[in-house]
Protein backbone atom coordinates (compact mmCIF):
# COMPACT_ATOMS: atom_id res chain seq x y z
CA UNK A 1 0.00 0.00 0.00
CA UNK A 2 1.48 3.10 -0.89
CA UNK A 3 1.61 6.00 1.41
CA UNK A 4 -0.86 9.28 0.87
CA UNK A 5 0.38 12.44 0.01
CA UNK A 6 1.81 14.33 3.33
CA UNK A 7 -0.88 17.20 1.92
CA UNK A 8 -3.64 15.38 2.28
CA UNK A 9 -2.53 15.15 6.19
CA UNK A 10 -0.82 18.07 7.22
CA UNK A 11 -2.20 21.09 4.80
CA UNK A 12 -5.77 20.02 5.03
CA UNK A 13 -6.21 20.70 8.55
CA UNK A 14 -6.97 24.35 9.36
CA UNK A 15 -7.80 23.47 13.41
CA UNK A 16 -5.84 21.40 15.88
CA UNK A 17 -7.78 20.47 19.00
CA UNK A 18 -6.44 18.29 21.90
CA UNK A 19 -8.90 17.07 24.58
CA UNK A 20 -7.39 15.98 27.93
CA UNK A 21 -10.25 13.73 28.94
CA UNK A 22 -11.49 12.95 32.78
CA UNK A 23 -13.15 9.83 33.90
CA UNK A 24 -13.83 11.09 37.15
CA UNK A 25 -17.53 11.00 38.73
CA UNK A 26 -20.15 14.22 38.14
CA UNK A 27 -21.32 16.10 35.64
CA UNK A 28 -19.13 19.16 35.21
CA UNK A 29 -15.04 17.89 35.70
CA UNK A 30 -12.00 20.15 36.45
CA UNK A 31 -10.16 17.73 34.61
CA UNK A 32 -11.30 17.86 30.58
CA UNK A 33 -9.54 20.79 28.94
CA UNK A 34 -10.17 21.86 25.54
CA UNK A 35 -7.01 23.68 23.77
CA UNK A 36 -6.94 24.30 20.15
CA UNK A 37 -4.77 26.40 17.70
CA UNK A 38 -5.24 27.34 14.13
CA UNK A 39 -2.25 26.83 11.03
CA UNK A 40 -0.20 29.51 12.65
CA UNK A 41 -1.39 31.06 15.77
CA UNK A 42 -0.67 30.26 19.40
CA UNK A 43 -3.10 27.66 21.35
CA UNK A 44 -5.65 28.84 23.33
CA UNK A 45 -8.29 27.46 26.09
CA UNK A 46 -11.78 26.81 25.22
CA UNK A 47 -14.26 27.87 27.12
CA UNK A 48 -17.48 25.95 27.53
CA UNK A 49 -20.84 27.74 27.67
CA UNK A 50 -21.91 29.55 30.97
CA UNK A 51 -20.27 26.69 33.12
CA UNK A 52 -16.94 27.29 34.53
CA UNK A 53 -15.50 23.23 33.51
CA UNK A 54 -16.49 21.04 30.88
CA UNK A 55 -19.22 18.40 31.01
CA UNK A 56 -18.86 15.33 28.98
CA UNK A 57 -21.96 16.02 27.05
CA UNK A 58 -20.71 19.58 26.20
CA UNK A 59 -17.57 18.23 24.66
CA UNK A 60 -19.58 15.99 22.53
CA UNK A 61 -21.95 18.60 22.27
CA UNK A 62 -19.16 20.92 20.65
CA UNK A 63 -17.81 18.23 18.16
CA UNK A 64 -21.06 17.42 16.61
CA UNK A 65 -22.52 20.48 16.52
CA UNK A 66 -19.62 23.60 16.77
CA UNK A 67 -16.03 21.77 15.75
CA UNK A 68 -14.36 23.80 12.87
CA UNK A 69 -14.31 21.94 9.20
CA UNK A 70 -11.06 19.99 8.82
CA UNK A 71 -10.19 19.61 12.64
CA UNK A 72 -7.48 17.30 13.50
CA UNK A 73 -9.06 16.23 17.01
CA UNK A 74 -6.86 14.43 19.82
CA UNK A 75 -8.85 12.80 22.64
CA UNK A 76 -6.12 11.82 25.25
CA UNK A 77 -7.71 8.58 26.38
CA UNK A 78 -7.56 5.22 25.11
CA UNK A 79 -9.64 4.32 21.92
CA UNK A 80 -9.73 0.78 22.96
CA UNK A 81 -8.79 -1.87 24.71
CA UNK A 82 -5.86 -4.95 24.96
CA UNK A 83 -7.18 -7.44 22.26
CA UNK A 84 -4.10 -9.05 20.08
CA UNK A 85 -2.93 -10.48 22.89
CA UNK A 86 -5.56 -12.84 24.04
CA UNK A 87 -7.34 -12.84 20.98
CA UNK A 88 -10.33 -10.83 22.78
CA UNK A 89 -10.80 -8.02 24.74
CA UNK A 90 -12.53 -10.41 27.48
CA UNK A 91 -11.48 -13.93 26.09
CA UNK A 92 -14.04 -16.72 27.85
CA UNK A 93 -16.71 -14.20 27.87
CA UNK A 94 -18.99 -15.07 25.42
CA UNK A 95 -20.36 -11.26 25.27
CA UNK A 96 -17.04 -10.12 23.80
CA UNK A 97 -17.30 -7.69 21.10
CA UNK A 98 -15.75 -8.21 17.58
CA UNK A 99 -14.10 -4.56 17.01
CA UNK A 100 -13.92 -1.53 18.84
CA UNK A 101 -17.07 0.09 17.49
CA UNK A 102 -18.78 -2.64 19.21
CA UNK A 103 -17.04 -2.53 22.30
CA UNK A 104 -18.40 1.28 22.54
CA UNK A 105 -21.56 0.15 21.49
CA UNK A 106 -21.37 -2.65 24.44
CA UNK A 107 -20.17 -0.18 27.30
CA UNK A 108 -22.51 2.25 26.43
CA UNK A 109 -25.84 -0.19 26.24
CA UNK A 110 -24.34 -1.73 29.58
CA UNK A 111 -24.08 1.95 31.45
CA UNK A 112 -27.29 3.44 29.77
CA UNK A 113 -28.45 4.38 33.81
CA UNK A 114 -25.13 5.54 34.38
CA UNK A 115 -25.76 9.61 34.28
CA UNK A 116 -22.82 12.06 32.38
CA UNK A 117 -21.10 9.46 30.72
CA UNK A 118 -20.28 7.53 33.35
CA UNK A 119 -19.26 3.60 33.04
CA UNK A 120 -19.62 2.48 36.39
CA UNK A 121 -22.09 -0.18 35.48
CA UNK A 122 -19.61 -2.03 32.96
CA UNK A 123 -16.60 -2.13 35.57
CA UNK A 124 -19.26 -3.76 38.30
CA UNK A 125 -20.45 -6.19 35.97
CA UNK A 126 -20.60 -9.43 36.75
CA UNK A 127 -18.50 -10.80 34.18
CA UNK A 128 -16.73 -7.76 33.10
CA UNK A 129 -15.02 -6.90 36.52
CA UNK A 130 -13.17 -10.16 36.64
CA UNK A 131 -10.85 -8.22 33.74
CA UNK A 132 -10.42 -5.15 35.51
CA UNK A 133 -7.84 -3.92 38.52
CA UNK A 134 -10.75 -1.47 40.51
CA UNK A 135 -10.35 0.19 44.05
CA UNK A 136 -10.04 -1.66 47.56
CA UNK A 137 -7.86 -4.15 46.52
CA UNK A 138 -10.11 -5.46 43.92
CA UNK A 139 -8.10 -6.91 41.41
CA UNK A 140 -10.41 -9.48 39.06
CA UNK A 141 -8.99 -12.57 38.44
CA UNK A 142 -8.45 -12.04 34.80
CA UNK A 143 -5.96 -8.52 35.11
CA UNK A 144 -3.28 -9.98 34.18
CA UNK A 145 -3.85 -12.38 31.02
CA UNK A 146 -0.62 -11.71 28.76
CA UNK A 147 2.14 -12.87 31.34
CA UNK A 148 3.63 -9.57 31.17
CA UNK A 149 6.48 -8.78 33.29
CA UNK A 150 5.19 -5.74 34.45
CA UNK A 151 2.51 -5.52 37.25
CA UNK A 152 0.63 -2.41 34.77
CA UNK A 153 -1.79 -5.23 33.39
CA UNK A 154 -2.17 -6.27 29.63
CA UNK A 155 -1.11 -3.93 26.85
CA UNK A 156 -2.02 -3.08 23.60
CA UNK A 157 0.18 -3.02 20.50
CA UNK A 158 0.52 0.87 20.75
CA UNK A 159 1.16 1.20 24.61
CA UNK A 160 4.37 -0.83 23.91
CA UNK A 161 5.14 1.31 21.15
CA UNK A 162 4.55 3.70 24.06
CA UNK A 163 6.62 2.83 26.62
CA UNK A 164 9.66 2.42 23.56
CA UNK A 165 9.17 6.43 23.30
CA UNK A 166 10.11 6.75 26.91
CA UNK A 167 6.68 6.80 28.08
CA UNK A 168 5.19 4.61 30.94
CA UNK A 169 1.90 3.81 29.73
CA UNK A 170 -0.94 1.48 32.14
CA UNK A 171 -3.51 -0.88 31.01
CA UNK A 172 -6.89 0.23 30.33
CA UNK A 173 -7.97 -2.17 32.26
CA UNK A 174 -6.53 -0.40 35.46
CA UNK A 175 -8.54 1.62 37.15
CA UNK A 176 -6.60 2.36 40.06
CA UNK A 177 -3.56 5.04 41.43
CA UNK A 178 -3.09 8.69 39.64
CA UNK A 179 -1.42 7.47 36.64
CA UNK A 180 -4.60 5.27 35.53
CA UNK A 181 -6.36 6.02 32.62
CA UNK A 182 -8.62 3.46 31.99
CA UNK A 183 -11.80 5.38 33.44
CA UNK A 184 -10.99 8.33 31.02
CA UNK A 185 -11.13 5.44 28.14
CA UNK A 186 -14.46 4.10 29.21
CA UNK A 187 -16.03 7.01 29.37
CA UNK A 188 -14.52 7.86 26.42
CA UNK A 189 -16.07 4.88 24.43
CA UNK A 190 -19.50 6.24 25.74
CA UNK A 191 -19.01 9.61 23.88
CA UNK A 192 -17.46 7.82 20.82
CA UNK A 193 -20.45 5.73 20.52
CA UNK A 194 -22.64 9.13 20.50
CA UNK A 195 -20.65 10.22 17.59
CA UNK A 196 -21.68 7.48 15.73
CA UNK A 197 -19.98 8.47 12.29
CA UNK A 198 -20.14 11.99 12.45
CA UNK A 199 -16.19 12.47 12.93
CA UNK A 200 -13.46 9.76 11.42
CA UNK A 201 -11.94 8.11 13.78
CA UNK A 202 -8.21 7.20 12.89
CA UNK A 203 -7.31 3.93 12.70
CA UNK A 204 -10.49 2.37 13.63
CA UNK A 205 -12.50 3.60 10.66
CA UNK A 206 -9.39 2.93 8.27
CA UNK A 207 -5.86 3.38 8.31
CA UNK A 208 -6.03 5.85 5.86
CA UNK A 209 -8.33 9.48 6.45
CA UNK A 210 -10.44 10.60 4.28
CA UNK A 211 -9.04 13.42 2.29
CA UNK A 212 -11.91 16.21 3.12
CA UNK A 213 -13.35 16.47 6.75
CA UNK A 214 -12.32 16.38 10.58
CA UNK A 215 -10.14 13.34 11.86
CA UNK A 216 -10.40 12.16 15.93
CA UNK A 217 -7.09 10.47 16.75
CA UNK A 218 -5.98 9.17 20.08
CA UNK A 219 -3.23 10.80 22.21
CA UNK A 220 -1.07 10.83 24.66
CA UNK A 221 0.26 14.18 26.20
CA UNK A 222 3.09 12.58 27.56
CA UNK A 223 4.66 12.15 24.04
CA UNK A 224 4.00 16.23 22.94
CA UNK A 225 6.11 16.80 26.48
CA UNK A 226 8.62 14.71 25.55
CA UNK A 227 8.87 16.18 22.03
CA UNK A 228 8.83 19.66 24.04
CA UNK A 229 12.33 18.75 25.94
CA UNK A 230 10.67 17.62 28.77
CA UNK A 231 11.19 13.82 30.38
CA UNK A 232 8.02 11.20 31.17
CA UNK A 233 8.70 11.82 34.28
CA UNK A 234 8.31 15.44 34.51
CA UNK A 235 5.99 16.10 31.98
CA UNK A 236 3.32 17.97 34.08
CA UNK A 237 3.81 21.40 33.72
CA UNK A 238 1.78 23.87 36.20
CA UNK A 239 3.06 27.12 35.02
CA UNK A 240 2.54 29.15 32.17
CA UNK A 241 6.36 30.34 31.87
CA UNK A 242 7.52 26.86 31.72
CA UNK A 243 4.67 25.88 28.98
CA UNK A 244 5.51 28.82 26.98
CA UNK A 245 9.50 27.24 26.86
CA UNK A 246 8.14 23.77 26.08
CA UNK A 247 6.14 25.95 23.47
CA UNK A 248 9.02 26.94 22.46
CA UNK A 249 10.08 23.89 21.19
CA UNK A 250 7.48 22.84 19.35
CA UNK A 251 7.97 26.29 17.09
CA UNK A 252 4.44 27.77 18.73
CA UNK A 253 3.71 31.12 19.43
CA UNK A 254 3.60 31.48 23.37
CA UNK A 255 0.22 31.69 25.09
CA UNK A 256 -1.38 34.42 26.14
CA UNK A 257 -1.49 33.03 30.19
CA UNK A 258 0.45 33.60 32.80
CA UNK A 259 1.32 32.69 36.58
CA UNK A 260 -0.25 29.78 37.54
CA UNK A 261 -2.13 26.95 35.21
CA UNK A 262 -3.42 23.39 35.84
CA UNK A 263 -1.80 20.35 34.47
CA UNK A 264 -4.42 19.70 32.60
CA UNK A 265 -4.72 22.77 30.54
CA UNK A 266 -1.06 22.84 30.04
CA UNK A 267 -1.47 19.50 28.35
CA UNK A 268 -4.15 20.37 26.34
CA UNK A 269 -2.22 23.79 25.03
CA UNK A 270 1.16 21.34 24.17
CA UNK A 271 -0.13 19.01 22.55
CA UNK A 272 -2.58 21.17 20.34
CA UNK A 273 0.49 22.74 19.33
CA UNK A 274 2.25 19.47 19.01
CA UNK A 275 -0.42 18.16 16.46
CA UNK A 276 -0.02 21.31 14.59
CA UNK A 277 3.79 20.21 14.49
CA UNK A 278 3.70 16.72 13.34
CA UNK A 279 0.01 16.49 11.32
CA UNK A 280 1.84 16.20 8.22
CA UNK A 281 4.59 13.14 9.53
CA UNK A 282 3.79 10.14 7.27
CA UNK A 283 5.71 8.05 9.44
CA UNK A 284 2.97 8.86 12.69
CA UNK A 285 0.28 7.91 10.24
CA UNK A 286 1.75 4.79 9.32
CA UNK A 287 3.71 2.94 12.43
CA UNK A 288 5.59 -0.35 11.45
CA UNK A 289 3.19 -2.08 13.85
CA UNK A 290 -0.19 -1.41 12.94
CA UNK A 291 -2.17 -3.53 10.82
CA UNK A 292 -5.70 -3.56 9.84
CA UNK A 293 -6.50 -5.51 12.40
CA UNK A 294 -4.68 -4.25 15.17
CA UNK A 295 -6.58 -0.87 13.52
CA UNK A 296 -10.12 -1.70 13.91
CA UNK A 297 -9.41 -3.25 17.21
CA UNK A 298 -6.97 -2.12 19.06
CA UNK A 299 -6.65 1.46 17.30
CA UNK A 300 -3.39 3.29 17.81
CA UNK A 301 -2.09 6.34 19.59
CA UNK A 302 -1.03 9.27 17.34
CA UNK A 303 2.83 9.82 17.48
CA UNK A 304 3.36 6.15 19.17
CA UNK A 305 5.32 4.98 16.25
Amino acid sequence: MSKPLLSVRGARFQHFLAIDWSGAAGEHQPGIALGVCSANGAPRLLQPAGQRHWSRQAVLDYLVTDLPANTLVGLDLGLSLPYRDAGAFFPGWELSPPDARSLWRLVDQTCAADPHFAASSFVDHPFASAYFRRHGGREGALFHLSGASHRRGRFRVTEAAQERAGCKPYSNFNLVGAAQVGKSSLTGMRLLHRLADRLFVWPIDGMEPPEHGSVVVEIYTAIAAVAASRSAGRSKIRDAAALNTALSVLGSPPCKLAGPIDDHSADALLTAAWLRLHASDAALWHPGELSEDIARTEGWTFGAA
